[in-house]
């Protein structure tokens, strides 16, 4: 007998994403886990559509039966209002890059930091992180410096 298992949908809402290698790492992942996966791109260049839209995409993942999304430029800010819950590291930065979509709620988090805080650690696993030197500022560099801050920095 076959059971019939249900289609986890995600997708990644933004700007000029086409190149983006983040279905093929969400699919491969899925293969690995014996997961029925789809993740989708939602471009707002190829949908002629811009910031001010993002409720509207939200509101169409969530019909389509979306379980989650990842959000990057130019809207990791413009989510924030359209969320009903926020993790504190999400609000600490003041931007989010990912949401979960359950039962009828939208809850916001931010992996950024966590992300480089974990590649940093694993690349250079003895550095002396007690005072750092960032160079930028953009919408990563908030996540680079709250990263290091929470790796232990005392000067940034």
């Amino acid at each position: 007998m076959t059971q019939k298992r249900d289609i986890l949908r995600a997708g990644l809402i933004g700007f000029g994403i086409q190149r983006s290698l983040t279905p093929a790492m969400h699919m491969r992942e899925g293969e690995a886990q014996s997961v029925d996966y789809q993740y989708e791109l939602i471009d707002l260049n190829e949908r002629n559509l811009g910031p001010d839209d993002l409720d509207a995409l939200v509101v169409e993942a969530e019909q389509r039966g979306f379980c989650g999304l990842n959000i990057t430029y130019p809207c990791k800010q413009k989510i924030l209002p359209l969320l009903t819950d926020i993790s504190e590291d999400a609000r600490k930065l003041g931007a989010v890059n990912t949401v979960i979509l359950r039962n009828g709620k939208r809850i916001g988090h931010n992996t950024d930091w966590w992300g480089f805080a974990q590649g940093l650690s694993r690349q250079l696993p003895d550095a002396d992180l007690s005072s750092v030197v960032q160079i930028g500022a953009g919408g990563a560099g908030a996540a680079t410096a709250y990263a290091v801050l929470e790796m232990g920095a005392r000067s940034l």
